[in-house]
């Protein structure tokens, strides 16, 4: 069980395929568009339960819930050997 208060991430499905924009690629308009908000859940819930979740703006909002006390992962991918050099290369050029 999940507690009321627990820092969760839910999904909601904004628009359904058929009520997708007509003028989008035809592999956009077969999916439909959803959204991820993060936020406390307001009642006791379970994983996968639907439940209405208050974002740390305030914001109430609610959705399907996805995961539980989700973290952020950022990556600015593999290593680029080409571009190992530039901050060192660029103070050279500044100080010609």
């Amino acid at each position: 069980m999940i507690k009321k208060g627990t820092w969760v991430e839910v999904e909601e499905t904004v628009l359904i395929s058929e009520d997708r924009a007509t003028n989008i690629p035809d592999e956009t308009k077969k999916t439909p568009l959803k959204s991820w908000t993060r936020g406390k859940c307001l009642s006791d819930c379970e994983l996968g339960s639907e439940v209405k979740v208050e974002t740390n703006i305030g914001r109430i909002t609610q959705g399907t819930i996805v995961e539980i006390e989700p973290g952020y992962y950022h990556t600015y991918g593999k290593y680029v050997d080409e571009i190992s050099n530039i901050g060192k290369q660029a103070r050279e050029i500044l100080a010609k």
